[in-house]
This record gives structure tokens, sequence and C-alpha cells, in this order.
């Protein structure tokens, strides 16, 4: 497992993961407890302030709180990107809670509640329609609130994108509105009293190949300005993002400045001539707090089986499912582990580290070369800033849930 590069993002001291500048295990001290997730402040920083300069200066950068909902997480975020998406109730007031205007909040996903799309109205942030019901919905609490909603049509597009580790537009979809019913929707929205904005595209998500990326992009602006051509001015362009992380032996980091200059260009050529003035969103939520954070979960026993040494840990699937390989894999494949306090140790032991739970799903490294780990010692777990805890089935078994610290 090539680990060096993560380590190396984070830094070390006196042999140990540093993690804000504090070694793994002084931060377990100061944490009280293991297991728990750490967001590295300055690496959240670091990242956007890389997306500024690789992107064009027009782009605005959005966060999807879905990928890592932790409060301070989202209050860091909140000075240094443009604007937030939210997909509950719960998120929307996270994302309020914060310096963020409610005009910067966008809200997708399908299956909003009358409430809470009474809750966005009355927020007045924008609300991403995905289905004929939803704007029934949204036009009823308008009038209901005496508050013109402010909305834009979440679109699924007639093309789909490959190398998507999911698939989030093309074909028949829970999300959006496929692209050719757009037009009939649009005419429903025009008579009601609401504020059309624009539009947004997601077709997929963790895709590491820029050239599939740039022309996934190109196709949506190509779609967006068909249907811009029979719709009120647009002012809202969400392009969506799909930017994906490495995490597994062989993947390579997106080529970001391949990114960029396409953007670049379809501005100039494309958006600009035809949608002077509009906002165009780029939303990013793994890409931005994936690589910023890691699990870090103790050694509680050594135990040998048949020729197989195992590490068991107090952590497991119930708060790391995806490193698990149980959110999404198709074939099971580690995620980069180290031990965080022994890192100038040489990888000299062949073990597979076990989490608590009573089920074999429950499995974090398998076959994994680390250097050789006793009872007490903290194993991490990269690649562990999005899609963690939330994305976890925390109650299983009943054991207790672990702590978010950011540093």
């Amino acid at each position: 497992m090539a680990i060096r590069p993560t380590i190396a993002a984070f830094g070390q001291v006196d042999g140990q993961l540093a993690v804000g500048g504090i070694p793994l295990k002084r931060l377990a001290e100061r944490v009280g407890s293991t297991p728990f997730f750490a967001y590295d402040r300055a690496l959240l920083t670091d990242r956007v302030r890389l997306l500024r300069s690789t992107l064009p200066q027009r782009i605005h950068l959005s966060y999807a709180i879905k990928a890592n909902p932790m409060p301070a997480v989202v209050q860091h975020l909140s000075t240094l990107v443009d604007s937030f998406d939210v997909a509950s109730g719960a998120e929307m007031r996270t994302a309020l809670d914060t310096p963020m205007p409610a005009a910067n909040v966008s809200f997708a996903g399908p299956g909003k509640t009358a409430a809470s799309i009474a809750q966005a109205v009355a927020s007045g942030v924008i609300i991403e329609i995905e289905s004929f019901t939803e704007a029934a919905r949204i036009v009823r609490a308008g009038e209901r609130l005496a508050i013109r909603p402010r909305v834009a049509i979440r679109v699924n597009p007639n093309f789909e994108v490959k190398g998507s580790g999911m698939r989030m537009g093309g074909g028949s979809q829970q999300f959006g509105i496929d692209a050719e019913k757009v037009p009939s929707i649009l005419d429903k929205l025009v008579a009601a009293n609401v504020e059309f904005l624009g539009f947004h595209v997601f077709a997929g998500s963790q895709n590491l190949s820029a050239e599939i990326l740039c022309a996934a992009q190109r196709r949506t602006v190509e779609l967006i300005l068909e249907l811009a051509r029979n719709s009120p001015p647009i002012r809202y362009v969400n392009l969506g993002g799909g930017f994906g992380i490495p995490y597994f032996d062989k993947d390579r980091p997106l080529e970001l400045p391949a990114i960029g200059a396409n953007l670049a260009e379809l501005l100039e050529t494309l958006i600009e001539p035809n949608l002077p003035g509009a906002r165009v969103v780029i939303e990013l939520g793994r890409y931005i707090v994936g690589e910023c954070g890691v699990y870090v979960t103790r050694v509680v026993d050594r135990k040998l089986s048949r020729g197989r040494q195992y590490l068991v840990v107090d952590g497991g699937l119930h708060h790391q499912l995806a490193a698990s390989g149980n959110f999404g894999q198709v074939i099971r494949r580690n995620y980069p582990i180290a031990v965080g306090n022994r890192l100038c140790e040489a990888a000299d032991e062949a073990v597979t580290v076990v989490g608590c739970l009573c089920t074999p799903l429950d499995l974090l490294g398998d076959n994994v070369s680390l250097p050789h780990a006793e009872i007490g010692d903290l194993i991490v777990l990269f690649q562990a800033g999005a899609y963690g805890l939330t994305a976890s089935p925390t109650a299983f078994l009943g054991h207790a849930p672990p702590i978010e610290v950011i540093v």
C-alpha cells in the first residue's frame, strides 16, 4: 500500500503522524478516547486555495455539506467557499448557522417533504426542483407564507458520465427532472409566483479522469444553453462536480489544471456570450474534505488464527463503512492505512485489521503490510474526511459513537 504521499500531506513528529501539527498520541489524549475522526484545518484551507488558483476566477465554489456536515468543518469552510449545497433540513440549519448568506445556499435531493420545502422557502435558499410534485409543493408553500420561492431545476441529463463512482444522471433516475420534460415544468413555473434562477446538472461522482469530466462539462453547458433558449433569463448555472480523490494503489490524482483550462474555455466561448451575468457554480464535497481527514482507532487485541495475524481495533465499519468496502465497492480494496505512532518503523508484518463488530464484514485492512503493532497502538485510516461518520451505520450493535475534532 503506497501511503507515503498521504502521510506527507499531514506531516509527522517524532515518528508519529501529525494532524494539525499535533503528534497522534498527544492528539488521542486531547480527544480523550478512541476511535475518533480528526480533520486538518490547514489542509482544508490549502485544498480550497488550490481550487481557487487553478479554476477560473469567475467560477463560484460550492461545498456539498453531505460530504462532511460536522458543524465546525462547515463553519471553517463558510469563510473559504462561495456557497453551500444541502440535502436535508438538518443540513440547511447547519449551513444557516454560519455566516454564509441564505441566498448562497442551495437545497437539492429527491423526496423533499412539504415541511422541508416550507423551511427552505422561509429561509430564502435556492430550492433545486427534482419533480413535478416538488414544484407544486413549493408553489403552495410560497402562497401560504406569502414569500416568493427562489428555485432552480435540477436536470437529469440525456447523457451518462462514464468512470464515475456513482452515476447520478442519464437514463432513468430518482434525481432531477428528465431533460425532455423541463420545458413543460418551466411553463408551470413561469405561470406561478416563483423566482426562477436557472439549472443544476450533476451527472456523477468520484471521477478521476479529467478527460471524462471535461467532456461531461461541455455536454452539460450545451444542454443548459439548449434549455435556456425557452426559459426566463438564467442567473444560476450549477455544473455539478464529480471530482474524485485517489483511494487505492493504482488511483492517480485528478489533473485539476486540465479541468481549469476546460472551464475557462467554456466560460469564454459558450457561457459568457450566451448567459451574461449568470453565476456559474462548481459543487464539490469529497474533493474538498476527503483527503483532509483521518479515522484513528486503537489496537485492543492481537490474534493469530491458523497462520493469519489479526489486529483487532476498537473501531470498525459502524464508523467508517466505506473503508470496509461496503459503501459502493464491487471488489473490496484497502484504503490507505498506517500504524500512526510507528511511521519510522519497517512495514515487516502482514496483518488483517478488523473492527470490534460481530460480523465478518467488519474488515478495515485485508492482508496489509504494517510495522509490528502492539495492543494500544493507533491505527490510522486515511481519506476519511468525506462520507465517513454520517455515511456509516453508527447504531449497529450498540457501540458508542466516535468523536470528531478539527485541529
